[in-house]
């Protein structure tokens, strides 16, 4: 398990796992619908103004969860000995896996995000490969890509903000050719577990009642249902996770708003409280403050692998067609 100690604007190796947290919005929320959760318009313009800070320079500081996710998957795909055409990078952001990607594993990546600031927030001379960009809606992918037409479909903490998570992934599964790759890294449920709590008890402690701050997330345990579900194969998942350290909640807070990673939920709150907050850091830090007076936020990281169902490949033998009897084996 990989940790990180962020002081100021700097992030130091160190130990724990991450997600969203609800910071001021300033969009009004639409009608909910079926399959709504988030609102993808107030997302989209979230991860903008992120990436116009400084000309990208903020965004690029709070890149540290992201790259060691994209570390961490890249040494997944590494284990699989196959060299693609082209890989498709869902819900690319400016490239944080892409940049991993070698000419010895794929001639092209093309990365679709919804976000265009962040798309092309990064120069083409910092990939290895050739690069090509499309901003389009994640939720609409056949949209953008053709029935059986990729080798490969990756994406790095992309998919939490999906409303329409089993639809997107059959999506996915049929825009992939028969044989085809999904390699997929999400946020947990554990996800800033202590800066839920810290929020809820201090909005019961001075409001009396509680609003939803951190976006929900898919649990662990319901992930390989939804691949199997969506048609997937050859399935692997497991989990990790991240842990930032971070001088208080206020920096934890800046930093996920840098990440464009503010609250996006449909019927959210569009302010807190100062003293609702006040009191939230110090419950954060007197529940789960580290003795050198810094405090934890965890990310949860949901892997996943899964594979386009294909005649190639292999397949467990019949029942009843063994050869050998286990009882000799043993």
């Amino acid at each position: 398990m990989m940790s990180f100690l962020r002081f100021a604007h700097q992030a130091v190796p160190r130990s724990y796992t991450v997600r969203a947290f609800a910071s001021e919005a300033l969009f009004p929320a639409p009608t909910a619908s079926a399959y709504q959760v988030f609102d993808r318009t107030v997302k989209r313009k979230q991860k903008d103004r992120a990436v116009s800070r400084n000309g990208g320079e903020q965004s690029r500081i709070v890149d540290y969860v992201r790259d060691e996710v994209a570390d961490r998957m890249m040494e997944r795909l590494l284990d699989i000995k196959r060299k693609f055409d082209t890989v498709v990078d869902l819900g690319s952001g400016p490239g944080h896996f892409s940049k991993l990607l070698e000419p010895d594993k794929t001639r092209k990546v093309l990365m679709i995000d919804s976000s265009k600031e962040t798309l092309n927030r990064d120069l083409d001379e910092e990939f290895e490969v050739e690069v090509e960009r499309v901003q389009a809606d994640e939720e609409r992918l056949l949209e953008t890509l053709p029935l059986n037409s990729q080798e490969a479909i990756v994406s790095c903490l992309s998919l939490h903000w999906v409303n329409d998570l089993p639809g997107v992934l059959v999506q996915i599964k049929e825009a992939l050719q028969p044989d085809g790759l999904f390699l997929c890294a999400m946020f947990g449920g554990d996800t800033l577990f202590e800066l839920r709590t810290a929020l809820q008890l201090a909005e019961v402690d001075r409001e009396g009642g509680i609003s939803p701050h951190v976006s929900p997330m898919t649990d662990t345990k319901d992930i390989s249902n939804l691949l199997g579900r969506a048609g997937f194969t050859l399935l692997t998942v497991d989990t990790d996770e991240v842990c930032v350290g971070y001088p208080s909640m206020w920096e934890l807070i800046k930093d996920l708003q840098d990440m464009g990673e503010s609250n996006s939920i449909i019927g959210r709150r569009h302010f807190m409280h100062r003293d609702t907050l006040a009191a939230a850091c110090a419950i954060y830090k007197e529940l789960y403050g580290n003795e050198d007076s810094s405090i934890p936020a965890t990310f949860q990281i949901i892997y996943m692998i899964g594979w386009k169902p294909s005649s190639a490949q292999p397949k467990p033998l019949e029942r009843g067609s063994a050869k050998t009897s286990l009882k000799d084996v043993l």
